[in-house]
């Protein structure tokens, strides 16, 4: 039996189900983290009934201490050989710095900082040794920019997007890929769940989780640093560029009136 897996953090809905999918109809089995245990086995029984592959799944919140730890046990007890992790889980907020309930800072940080730093770092180990294996980290087009009124949120994936780059090139001569993907608002459930609000027009311009993983997935394979998906994003994400910082902030100060 194969012992290689994907491993995939907040892999029972959106961007994290599709990209599952992909790997799944190309014979990868899979090693699936997220908090609740119904949509896990969902998301399990579903995956090894249409593709025919193994699914490993772990109820886990990663917001909580030794969170990590408990994935690398959960690896070395079941001799699994992590060949791809997909570090996706993440969450958001809007409204002003001040306003965030005590103690967000602290979950925000754990869960799209910390527990994907301490991932990338456990596992890109293992990958260097063998020399093979890849990771993809999501972001956001909100790492090109600062985010008022989504300042933890934008500054959580700056980060994201920094490490992964500088990542990128220590490892590529060394057999394994390492890609950060960065794509603009999607027809998940995120949105709600931060609450950001968008507007009918907005709404229509953000992609399908679909859409993003077929980029996300084909970026991976290719071994590309920064993957964007969607025209609209790329032209955004240079505009952020072009553009000074401060006039930046300022649009994005306005945008983000919701």
């Amino acid at each position: 039996m194969d012992n290689k897996y994907t491993l995939i953090t907040g892999g029972t809905e959106g961007i994290g189900l599709e990209i599952a999918k992909l790997f799944a109809k190309d014979k990868h089995n899979l090693f699936i983290v997220a908090r609740n245990r119904d949509k896990l086995e969902a998301a399990r029984n579903f995956l090894e009934r249409e593709y025919k592959i193994i699914v490993f799944i772990l109820d886990i919140d990663l917001t909580v201490d030794n969170s990590c730890e408990k994935i690398y046990e959960f690896v070395d007890k079941n001799n699994l050989i992590v060949d791809n992790l997909i570090n996706n889980a993440g969450i958001g907020s809007f409204g002003l710095f001040n306003e965030e309930k005590e103690g967000f800072e602290e979950k925000i940080i754990k869960i799209n900082i910390i527990s994907l730093t301490k991932l990338t770092k456990h596992f890109i180990k293992d990958m260097i040794r063998r020399g093979e294996g890849g990771i993809l980290n999501v972001a956001s087009t909100a790492a090109f920019v600062s985010g008022p009124k989504m300042a933890m949120y934008y500054s959580t994936k700056a980060y994201v997007l920094s490490l992964t780059e500088s990542l990128h090139e220590e490892v590529k001569a060394l057999g394994v890929r390492i890609s950060c993907l960065c794509p603009g608002p999607v027809k998940t459930s995120f949105q709600e769940k931060a609450g950001v609000k968008k507007s009918e027009k907005m709404k229509k311009l953000m992609m399908s989780p679909e859409d993003v993983a077929k980029a996300a997935y084909k970026g991976f394979k290719h071994g590309k640093c920064i993957v964007i998906p969607g025209s609209k994003n790329k032209i955004l994400v240079l505009g952020n560029k072009i553009l000074p910082r401060a006039l930046g902030r300022k649009l994005v100060a306005m945008s983000n009136k919701g």
